[in-house]
């Protein structure tokens, strides 16, 4: 499959307003999640933001990237709008969303994303992890994925939660948020008004499941940091320094 590496960043972050710029180790944080895409192998890789200063310190250090609009309310929306210009003619066929704060990121991770999608009855596939931290399953900024199981690695989505959940003896699952679509599957969801789910958990991939749309997660083994506070940048630092 014709495969697209979209990596959507924004400056206005709530909690650590301009991380993507954020140095670590000598480079913008931005700049370590496309290394990551780039180790991965997959295609092109391009960072779609609405940041000047963002455009120019990829560009900086050989990357691509395009200049989207500054109105979109998710990473999805972003990523939509990037794609429909840089592949007017659709010949890219599955889209691969990478949040631009995981500079930990596993480059085989981002490549099993893949995987799930080998299903024709799959149209989005993501990752999740086992929770080997008790104080994670009941921490509510770790995304917890309720799924029937279909193999020893993978499992078809039912429910994304920030509750401990699913009840009972058996594992947890943390949910890496990174994506791969199939292009009618993401045409589809960014289509879609926000569901009640969606703004009660706070998170956009019930929309999906709420509209019947399938969702299935590949089990790996690596667990990216996802920078969202000036804690997890100085953890972020001491990993990439080593």
């Amino acid at each position: 499959m014709s495969t697209l590496v979209l990596i959507p960043a924004r400056m206005a972050s709530t909690r650590l307003p301009g991380k993507p710029l954020a140095d670590i180790a000598g480079l913008p944080m931005i700049v370590h999640v496309a290394r990551r895409a780039a180790e991965a192998g997959l295609g092109r890789i391009v960072v779609a933001t609405d940041t000047r200063e963002i455009i120019e310190a990829v560009t900086a250090h050989g990357f691509e990237t395009i200049l989207t609009r500054t109105d979109h309310e998710s990473g999805s929306d972003r990523i939509f709008e990037a794609l429909a210009a840089l592949d007017p003619h659709k010949k890219v066929e599955t889209i691969i969303n990478i949040q631009g704060d995981l500079p930990t990121l596993d480059p085989d991770s981002v490549a099993a994303a893949l995987r799930p999608l080998e299903n024709e009855a799959v149209g989005i596939a993501t990752l999740g992890v086992e929770i080997v931290r008790d104080e994670e399953k009941t921490n509510p900024a770790v995304v917890k994925i309720i799924g029937s199981p279909l193999s020893a690695f993978r499992m078809r989505a039912l429910y994304f939660t920030r509750a401990t959940a699913p009840w009972g003896e058996g594992p947890l699952y943390h949910h890496i948020g990174l994506y791969a679509y199939r292009r009618a599957a993401l045409e589809r969801f960014v289509a879609l008004t926000p569901s009640v789910l969606e703004q009660r958990e706070k998170l956009e991939q019930l929309r999906a499941l709420e509209a019947g749309m399938r969702i299935d997660v590949e089990i790996v083994n690596s667990l990216p940091l996802g920078v969202d506070t000036p804690e997890d940048l100085e953890r972020a630092r001491e990993i990439l320094s080593n």
